[in-house]
């Protein structure tokens, strides 16, 4: 169970820098918020738990160590929860209209000459993420001013 929960993680973790950051899929995918979420708060998290804790035990004592522990791990729990539902919607299965929609952006990418495989039946939303980055580095803005 837990060398599966590591795998989620890093899987989270590689899914994160596969996703492209363009605003434009803000609107249709909550991946571009919650990766944008990720940046900010990993570093900032083990901090703040240290300050928490630290707090807690200043003005209480060591009578509240176990609070204490407690809201630091909620405060490092918390990037970790982020990678968790990353890792776990990366290998989530393409809806039949994403799916669609990401095989003609790849037929277009091949048209362009980008090698760029079709998504078969049991497309995850990575191979969506990989056809993404390609074709936000390949193709023009007009493009993404249509969707």
């Amino acid at each position: 169970m837990s060398i599966k929960v590591f795998k989620t993680l890093s899987d989270g973790r590689r899914y994160m820098k596969t996703w492209p950051m363009v605003r434009q899929l803000s609107f249709y995918f909550p991946e571009y918020r919650v990766i944008r979420a990720m940046t900010i708060v990993m570093p900032l998290m083990p901090v703040l738990a240290v300050l928490a804790a630290m707090s807690q035990l200043y003005i209480h004592g060591l009578e509240f160590l176990p609070q204490a522990i407690t809201i630091a791990l909620f405060f490092i729990g918390l990037p970790l929860q982020g990678l968790f539902w990353l890792g776990w919607r990366s290998s989530h299965p393409l809806p039949l209209s994403l799916l669609e929609w990401a095989n003609k952006l790849s037929t277009k990418l091949s048209d362009m000459g980008v090698q760029c495989r079709p998504l078969g039946a049991k497309a995850c939303y990575w191979d969506m993420a990989v056809i993404l980055k390609a074709a936000f580095e390949r193709l023009d803005a007009s493009y993404w001013e249509e969707l």
